[in-house]
Formats: structure tokens, C-alpha cells, sequence
């Protein structure tokens, strides 16, 4: 096994979310613990800059996983472009801005290949291609400004 540079990983580390985990929750701990995770727009921005790096295989899962923190989040994007305009965009470099909304428009214009075998994958939840599509190419538009 190989293992793969990451690359936009400090994009994760933009303005993240504190989540304090509780034994009364189900966590296994002695004491609460409280952990930082990356904020769902850090979290979509870094899948998006990162898709076209990624093995073809891997990238219908990482479309299926933007897919599904759209969906998730759904009722709140505009906290999550509130987000993306206050911290992920002032982070990021002219050029990495301009490849993110390339990357997204290219991944999400229209039913790809990509788009097909994410839905493949979602096959037990019964997820059309055209589904996956229009959800990530509106909630993106939503979350990141449509140009």
C-alpha cells in the first residue's frame, strides 16, 4: 500500500467545530471529551479542491460524500455560505478559489460518469444520478455563489 499525499488539508482547519462527546450520549469515556471537526463547508470545499487528484474510483465516493453533507445540511446553507464567505474564502489563495468553482462545474454541470457511479453506490438508497447532480450543482451554487 502507498500511501497518497493529501493535499488541502489545512482547508479543514479553517474556523472548525467544537463537539463535546458525553458518556450520556453513548461515548465510551471516563470523562467528556471535547474534539474539534471540520465545519461542512471546509469539509465541501476540501473534497471539491481535492476531487480532481483522486483515483476515478474514489471520486464518485467523494461526490456521494458532497452529495450527502448537502443534503444533511440542507436547512442551513446559509450558515454554511456565511461560512464560506467569513473564513474558508479569505483563507484560500485567488487561484485555489478559481479551481474550486472550476472543479465544481465540471463535476456537477451535468450527469457525468462520476455522477453514475456515485449513484451505483447509493444503489440501496435508490439515489438517481440526476438527483446527486442537481443536488450538488444547487447546493453548491447556494453554498459557494453561483458565477
Amino acid at each position: 500500500m502507498v500511501a497518497q499525499k493529501l493535499r488541502y488539508l489545512d482547508v479543514l482547519l479553517i474556523a472548525p467545530w467544537s463537539v463535546t462527546l458525553r458518556r450520556e450520549a453513548g461515548f465510551g469515556l471516563t470523562e467528556q471529551a471535547t474534539i474539534l471537526i471540520p465545519n461542512p463547508t471546509s469539509y465541501l470545499v476540501q473534497k471539491s479542491l481535492f476531487h480532481g487528484l483522486r483515483k476515478p474510483g474514489d471520486r464518485a465516493k467523494d461526490a456521494l460524500y458532497i452529495h450527502d453533507t448537502l443534503e444533511l445540511f440542507s436547512g442551513s446553507l446559509p450558515v454554511l455560505r456565511t461560512l464560506w464567505q467569513e473564513s474558508v474564502m479569505q483563507t484560500l489563495h485567488e487561484r485555489a478559489i478559481r479551481k474550486l468553482r472550476a472543479q465544481t462545474d465540471a463535476l456537477f454541470h451535468s450527469v457525468s460518469d462520476t455522477v453514475r457511479d456515485a449513484a451505483l453506490i447509493a444503489a440501496p438508497r435508490r439515489v438517481t444520478p440526476g438527483a446527486i447532480q442537481a443536488v450538488c450543482k444547487a447546493g453548491l451554487d447556494e453554498v459557494l455563489g453561483a458565477d
